[in-house]
């Protein structure tokens, strides 16, 4: 593949991923809590995090997810600790409600697109099959 068909490939990508994206955030539209709220929440789901590594995740500044954590906290979706090597460092973690609160939101999510994918032929969803362990690793690279 040429520089310009890489090119061309990425900026494909970039615009059906953002298609994807605002598909999946209408499934939240109208909640309480904002689609970047969620995204902070699943970021939450295995283990307590440092702010620090949050808002380097989301490409914010500190700042911005001090707020977001704030309001998350104001919900009773998160809840505040200290790093048990450094008691100096806080961290954020899911409570039981935020933990419910995004269950939810995932299987409402995975519903919709359920429903989405079944309007697609057998063909196009073997193509989104095959295609997942790629976009995986593009997204972890």
């Amino acid at each position: 593949m040429t520089t310009d068909e890489t090119a061309r490939l990425a900026e494909s990508l970039s615009l059906e991923l953002r298609h994807l994206v605002m598909l999946l955030r209408r499934t939240t539209a109208g909640q309480p809590v904002t689609a970047q709220q969620y995204s902070v929440l699943g970021s939450l789901e295995e283990a307590p995090r440092r702010m620090t590594e949050l808002a380097e995740e989301h490409g914010v500044q500190l700042p911005t997810m001090t707020v977001q954590v704030n309001r998350l906290e104001e919900a009773g979706l998160v809840s505040r600790g200290f790093d048990a090597s450094d008691a100096r460092v806080r961290t954020v973690e899911l409570t039981s409600e935020g933990r419910a609160r995004l269950r939810t939101v995932r299987e409402a999510r995975i519903a919709y697109l359920a429903s989405r994918l079944d309007a697609l032929t057998p063909e196009e969803r073997r193509a989104l099959s095959v295609a997942l362990p790629a976009l995986a690793r593009l997204g972890r690279a």
